[in-house]
């Protein structure tokens, strides 16, 4: 078995994990708050990560140049703004509706690259969108709603337009992040994603801290008196975010996140049975349909 494989699984658990971990802080902190969590508390556990191989293997230290600081930054903020928005999605709708409107973050990557990359998608791979469109118009459907009228109008509801976005930036966030790896050449690949982890996160932790000082004064001191339930999401979010730079860095990263899908069944069960949230049939079966969706890209890109 290839290496990114169970690196990406391990990767998609923390980040389901992290995630509801969010869910329960939200109730602490602003959505920015939250949010933030994850960048001051991990920051400081990725910058050691990185010092430590470095001096335990006794690597050399690339030399980044300005694409990689460019692509830092595009991965670094798009992943800011769709944290809040998914966040935002699923404290308006359940734990694992609002997830999964997230994770068409696939379908919208590959878009992204045939418009923005030049890389056309196969007839397969179109027919995997159409079936992720459908799974997103049935988890649209307000509860109550019925008919595909209203199911057509389910879709601009706000907790479905939050997700949507954040999977959109989700993806926007995974390319730069994968530009700013590779731009750090052909060595060690555990070098380069911890340094694109370390900076990324220094990056957004001071961006962040700014913000919040600046719109949120008394946020910044709110998430620090919380740390009991918000380092959790640092520690979290940083080894999660590891494996996905570490698999980013081996893999193409429609493959990763493809493959990543897998959080659904982790997101189902932890909604199920951690949040006591029982799904409806309608929201299984869009989930279902958003899955398959992602499965069949995978296999017939």
């Amino acid at each position: 078995m290839d290496l990114w494989v169970p690196v990406t699984v391990a990767a998609a658990l923390l980040q389901c994990l992290r995630t509801a971990q969010q869910k329960v802080l939200k109730g602490r902190l602003s959505t920015n708050g939250v949010n933030y969590a994850r960048y001051v508390y991990g920051a400081p556990i990725a910058a050691c990560a990185f010092a430590s191989y470095l001096w335990l293997a006794g690597a050399e230290l690339p030399t980044p140049d300005g694409r990689f600081l460019f692509f830092c930054l595009l991965g670094g903020v798009a992943q800011i703004v769709a944290t809040s928005f998914l966040i935002l999605s699923f404290t308006m709708r359940n734990f694992a509706a609002g997830t999964t409107y997230s994770k068409t973050e696939t379908v919208q990557t590959a878009l992204l690259a045939t418009i923005f990359l030049a890389e056309p998608l196969t007839l397969g791979g179109w027919v995997a969108i159409v079936i992720g469109l459908a799974g997103v118009l049935t988890l649209s459907v307000p509860p109550g709603a019925a008919g595909w009228r209203q199911a057509l109008l389910g879709i601009t509801d706000r907790a479905a337009l939050y997700g949507l976005a954040s999977g959109g930036l989700f993806g926007v966030s995974a390319i730069g992040i994968r530009g700013a790896s590779l731009s750090l050449g052909d060595g060690d690949f555990v070098v380069r994603s911890l340094m694109t982890l370390a900076s990324v996160t220094a990056l957004q932790t001071v961006l962040m801290t700014a913000y919040l000082q600046a719109v949120e004064r008394g946020e910044v001191m709110r998430v620090l008196r919380a740390w009991r339930h918000a380092a959790p999401v640092g520690i979290m979010s940083v080894l999660g975010s590891a494996g996905w730079f570490t698999a980013m860095t081996l893999q193409n990263v429609a493959y990763v996140r493809a493959l990543g899908q897998i959080e659904l069944v982790f997101t189902v069960l932890v909604s199920r049975f951690g949040f006591r949230e029982a799904p409806s049939w309608r929201e299984l079966a869009g989930i279902a349909l958003v899955a398959t969706g992602v499965v069949a890209l995978l296999l017939l890109h």
